[in-house]
């Protein structure tokens, strides 16, 4: 490798930062704002050095009008907006499930900020899974793939090829539909849970019609709720992490 130092290094780094500066800053795991934001653009610079003499040559031509070097640089933004987007997406799992276990255990209203999504305001079980999750990508060293993907994006998106939104339209509805699947399936057995719990309070409500057993049984719903959970903690995390994987693995190109 080998950088031959001229007026066109500025514009190929340039072009070459904007792709990787805003995939940094959407990433799951790398890009979450609880990071400061000179620290992340800080560690896309150096990746970007690292990246240069390896993508340098497949930039193509130096645009020759100034309209030209807009549409590139836009382009560049934009194929690092619908990577670092898609990828953003995938930690949906983790609020459908904590979502659904909130609402099973009576804790739907139980809200707190969430530190993957940018502070907004999500179910506090939901939110303890996707911060688990970012823990658990680093732990597994997962962010590799992701300093992988943005390699591989360069052969799968380069620089004059032409963006494909319908593309980008249809992975954006698998991820969705993946990640709301995966969710109801680590909130499985809290859902079984809850269906024969609550069966039983409405038998015994009909038994008992003078008491109000579902205010008095929401304490033990809670409580037996928090076991399950803590209990499934694992095997829910397990299965998050592959459906992970699975996403980042087809983004690095692995």
């Amino acid at each position: 490798m080998s950088i031959t130092w001229g007026p066109d290094v500025a514009w190929y780094f340039f072009l070459l930062f904007a792709r990787v500066g805003t995939m940094f800053m959407l990433f799951p795991a790398i890009g979450e704002r609880t990071i400061p934001a000179r620290l992340r653009l800080t560690a896309a610079l150096a990746f970007s050095f690292v990246l240069y003499p390896l993508i340098a040559p497949e930039l193509g031509a130096i645009p020759e009008t100034l309209a030209g070097l807009a549409g590139a640089l836009a382009h560049e933004l934009a194929v690092g907006f619908i990577i670092g987007g898609l990828t953003r997406l995938v930690l949906l799992a983790a609020q459908v499930a904590g979502a659904v276990i909130a609402y099973q255990m009576g804790l739907s209203m139980a809200q707190t900020a969430d530190p993957t999504q940018g502070g907004v305001q999500g179910a506090i079980v939901g939110n303890f899974l996707a911060f688990t999750g970012v823990v658990l990508i680093f732990t597994t060293d997962m962010h590799h793939m992701l300093l992988a993907g943005i390699y591989q994006s360069y052969f799968y998106f380069p620089v004059d090829a032409p963006l494909m939104f319908e593309d980008v339209a249809d992975m954006a509805t698998r991820i969705v539909a993946g990640g709301f699947v995966t969710g109801v399936q680590m909130a499985a057995p809290l859902l079984i849970f809850g269906l024969i719990f609550y069966l039983g309070l409405g038998i015994l409500g009909r038994l008992m019609p003078q008491i109000q057993v579902f205010f008095m049984m929401m304490p033990a719903n809670i409580i037996v709720g928090l076991i399950l959970f803590a209990l499934l903690l694992v095997l829910m995390m397990t299965w998050y992490m592959s459906h992970i994987e699975h996403h980042f693995s087809l983004i690095g190109g692995l």
